[in-house]
């Protein structure tokens, strides 16, 4: 399994943390249950705008196809981000996860 990481800060005067989630669970995280080999993903945030998702791809192949997709994702929101987000890949070596609840 491999992992695409995005460190970003949300430009909390323009949009809410809430705000920008919601966006996020609405528009983007269908068109990404559509990508090839997607398998999950995390998304983390403090009350204070950073966030760091987290995107689970069943190979390295398949992480590096969607690659594209993140980066005009990214692109397509730009004004919500206090700097440009910054994105690096993985393998996953260790994975532990609590039941965590949908929300």
């Amino acid at each position: 399994m491999f992992s695409r990481v995005t460190l970003l800060e949300v430009d909390t005067m323009r949009v809410t943390v809430d705000e920008a989630v919601e966006l996020f669970r609405a528009a983007v995280l269908p068109r990404l249950r559509e990508l090839e080999g997607f398998e999950g993903v995390m998304v983390l945030a403090t009350p204070e705008g950073k966030g760091l998702l987290m995107s689970f791809w069943d190979s390295e192949v398949s992480a590096e196809a969607s690659t594209a997709f993140a980066v005009a994702e990214l692109d397509r929101y730009v004004t919500m981000f206090r700097a440009p987000p910054g994105r690096d890949q993985y393998e996953v070596v260790v994975a532990e996860m609590p039941g965590v609840p949908v929300g």
